[in-house]
């Protein structure tokens, strides 16, 4: 392909994107004021509060044994000492096994925030689409994650007509 072809095809792309309506919302901003997104972050707040405190309690035990380990190591047959380390060890292994289950990539966290946030998302997804729809805007860029909008006319943010159409001020 020659030059001349690459730069009308460039030419005619950018005429064809000028044609087209672009919009912005903030999401962050929309979430923050949705009440259901505000309970659900609350909840995972909890439940990461109470796991975390499981292993801290694990990890504590853990502590508690290797101190009585030291201090009735000189009073211990070897064969005790092999057991007593076994008994510490077992125990750490039980809390990074529980750290892992719980706040791995694929653990409990990760499933409650994808079980609790995936209907809130969707539901502002179909906001956001059925603003866009409804005011005839061919892409809709959210300025929260990452598409980053360094100027934007007020009369192309779609995020008060987005949050009105989801009942939240």
């Amino acid at each position: 392909m020659k030059v001349g072809h690459i730069l009308a095809l460039i030419a005619l792309f950018i005429g064809s994107l000028r044609a087209q309506k672009v919009g912005f919302v903030d999401s962050q901003s929309l979430l923050d004021r949705m009440p259901e997104y505000k309970a659900a972050e609350q909840e995972i707040e909890r439940l990461t509060q109470q796991w975390q405190k499981e292993i801290d309690d694990i990890y504590a035990r853990v502590e508690q044994l290797f101190q009585q380990y030291r201090e009735q190591e000189p009073l211990m047959s070897p064969e005790m000492k092999r057991r007593k380390q076994d008994e510490i060890e077992a125990e750490e292994r039980k809390a990074r096994e529980l750290q892992r289950k719980r706040f791995g990539p694929n653990g409990d966290l990760f499933k409650q925030r994808e079980e609790k946030m995936k209907p809130i998302l969707d539901k502002l997804q179909q906001a956001i689409q059925s603003v866009a729809q409804e005011k005839k805007f061919a892409i809709v860029i959210d300025r929260s994650a990452g598409g980053t909008v360094l100027y934007g006319e007020p009369t192309y943010d779609l995020t008060d007509a987005v949050a009105a159409k989801l009942g939240i001020r």
